[in-house]
């Protein structure tokens, strides 16, 4: 039986990966008002992988409560993972957030029990480092997506991340974020103002997989303008992302990798006010 913080904290991970779908203009992803570089999968796709995935959220959470070796997170993913592809049809919508985001809201549970506190972001962050070693050795599908491309570009990926407490999060999203709801942004603003920051910074696999190298150097040149320019500082940025999104469609780009992290983001940050 989970208890109320596994049920709650469960519910602010449906919430995040929700806020993060919602979040429009966004380059080359998909959104309720359109599909991005996407021809296989809609906003409706990725509802029905958030519905399958709700009880994974709760019941991992419950794992961090009770201090559960990684072996059971670990089945707990797989689990999950053949539940999102059940529900979407053999569709990969939310691999990456199973990893990153139920690695994360694991460990919010446990420092919260622990500290008898709401933990910072960064805390959470930190504390995924508790499970380097078993990250380390727990096996990789080699034909995925992501690992090929790693093996081919030599560029590290989430479980690097993981291993390493979440630096991408810790230093660029998390400061990022924090900042664009400090000046007064809405939301939706400080989402899009992330996703640029990550993009920028990020080796996305999905880039490298859709683009290759000169893909993933597009995509982040684009972001840093975007930012240079002023990001959502500007008063047409909703027409600037639209701009760089056709220009991602014509190219088939798609910053998944980033979209992932934007969504562990916005979970870190409910968690520490929820």
């Amino acid at each position: 039986m989970a208890s109320p913080l596994a049920h709650r904290l469960g519910r602010l991970a449906v919430l995040a990966l929700h806020a993060e779908l919602a979040c429009a203009p966004k380059p080359g992803l998909v959104t309720p008002f359109d599909t991005g570089s996407h021809t296989d999968m809609d906003a409706a796709t990725f509802l029905r992988s958030l519905f399958a995935l709700r009880a994974y959220f709760v019941a991992i959470a419950q794992a961090g409560i009770d201090n559960a070796p990684f072996a059971r997170l670990r089945q707990l993913g797989i689990d999950a993972e053949a539940a999102m592809l059940r529900a979407t049809g053999g569709i990969n919508t939310h691999r990456g957030a199973i990893f990153s985001l139920g690695l994360l809201t694991a460990q919010a549970a446990r420092l919260r029990v622990a500290h008898g506190r709401r933990p910072t972001g960064e805390a959470v962050c930190n504390a995924v480092q508790a499970w380097r070693d078993p990250l380390q050795a727990a096996p990789l599908n080699p034909h995925s997506n992501g690992q090929r491309m790693r093996a081919q570009y030599q560029v590290s990926g989430v479980r690097e991340q993981a291993a390493a407490g979440y630096p991408l999060l810790r230093e660029v999203a998390l400061p990022c974020l924090r900042a664009a709801l400090h000046s007064g942004a809405t939301r939706e603003a400080a989402l899009a103002q992330t996703l640029m920051q990550l993009v920028s910074a990020v080796d996305d696999l999905n880039l490298l997989h859709r683009g290759g190298q000169e893909g993933l150097a597009y995509a982040k040149a684009q972001a840093r303008a975007f930012l240079t320019d002023g990001g959502i500082a500007q008063p047409q940025w909703r027409d600037c992302l639209n701009a760089i999104g056709k220009q991602f469609v014509a190219r088939r780009l798609s910053p998944g990798g980033s979209a992932d992290l934007l969504a562990c983001a916005w979970f870190l940050h409910l968690q520490e006010s929820a």
